[in-house]
Order: C-alpha cells, then structure tokens, then sequence
C-alpha cells in the first residue's frame, strides 16, 4: 500500500488501484524523485499537474511538500475514485483543499477549463505502450499548458525509446532507478512576453539544473 514519504502528511496510508491496470510508481523511484524536485525547490507553493495519476500518488507527495494546488487527471473511472479516496485524505491531514480530481483523458482534460494551467511542475507517467507521434502530441499538449520556464518529470521504461521532444522541451538530464527512467526537462520560456517576472512563482523553476 504506498504512503506519503515526507512533508506535512508524512507517513499517510493511501489507497491503491486494485488489479494490474496500473503501473504505481516505486517508492524508491518516488523517493529519489522527490528529493531531486525538493533540492531544486520546484515544491514549494507550485501549481502540480499530476497526469495519468493512478492512485494519485505523486500528486499528494506533492502537495504534502508544498505545493500551492494539485490536480489528478486520471481517465479510469475505478482510478480516478481512488484518487478521489487519497485526495480527501491528503486535504484532511493538510486542513485545506490543495488536491482535487478531473477525470477525462489527458489530452481532453488540458484543452478544458480545469487543466489549462498554468502548471509550474508536471508530473507524467503515460503508458508504456503510448509512443510515437501519439506521445509526441501528448507533450505537445502539455508544453501548451505549463508555465513559463515550467518542469516536466516523464517517467518512462528503460526498454521504451526516448520521446521526440517537441518544440521548446529542453531535457535537463535522465535519471535510471532499476526499470525506470525519469526524463527531468525544462518547458518552453515565455521570452517574448516582455514580463521579467513571468514564469513560476516563488522561486520555482529558476534553481533547476
């Protein structure tokens, strides 16, 4: 049963999806995960995106650490009442509504009011079987909707083949833990707006790298 690592509802059981429908992320992956986005202050009073969100996990990690809001976007039905499930539990030990739920597909949830964003920190495990020029228009997608400078965390298998980034997508570095990789990148920098302050708030995505 996986828990909240650390942060203000450390220790917190959550739920997990029954069956093999899903992919949970290990917590060694999580751990190392968190680490890496905490030493980097990509944490603190962001907005988090959490897509294909399973149990909802690496959203409500997040938001124990900090984070401003967190939406789940999980298309599963029986997903997405799990997610409902450790979403009310994470904002009960918080004491206020920093996680909510969309269900939808990814791709129609970012088009529509609840996902456009801006997200200063997305985090994206879409399945393995998604490549391609499908996984290609789904980053595209979500390039659209993130913040200025914003970062994007793909978690992928070591045996799947790096993405074709699109426009704007700048891999900072790729990390191995066991079978999985963890593509850390840096989103499109709104350059032409003119605003020096545009970007993430409060420090987040100006220390990565």
């Amino acid at each position: 049963m996986p828990r909240i690592i650390a942060g203000q509802a450390g220790g917190l059981q959550l739920s997990s999806v029954p069956g093999d429908g899903t992919r949970p992320t290990t917590d060694r992956t999580r751990e190392a995960l968190f680490s890496w986005l905490a030493a980097r202050g990509w944490l603190e009073e962001t907005a988090v995106v959490d897509l294909f969100a399973g149990s909802g996990a690496l959203g409500g990690e997040a938001a124990s650490r900090g984070a401003a809001r967190v939406l789940l976007v999980e298309r599963d039905r029986r997903a997405a009442g799990v997610c409902r499930k450790n979403a009310a539990a994470v904002n009960h030990r918080l004491g206020r509504d920093v996680v909510q739920v969309a269900v939808g597909a990814v791709d129609q949830v970012l088009s529509g009011p609840a996902g456009a964003g801006p997200w200063d920190l997305v985090l994206a495990d879409p399945p393995y079987p998604l490549e391609g020029p499908a996984l290609t228009a789904t980053l595209e997608r979500i390039a659209a909707v993130m913040a200025p400078g914003g970062l994007l965390v793909l978690e992928r298998s070591v045996r799947s083949v790096e993405p074709e980034w699109p426009a704007g997508i700048e891999v900072l570095e790729a990390r191995t833990y066991g079978e999985t990789v963890l593509y850390y990148c840096l989103g499109p920098d709104d350059t032409a707006s003119g605003d020096p302050d545009a970007g993430a708030g409060d420090g987040a995505g100006h220390s990565a790298g």
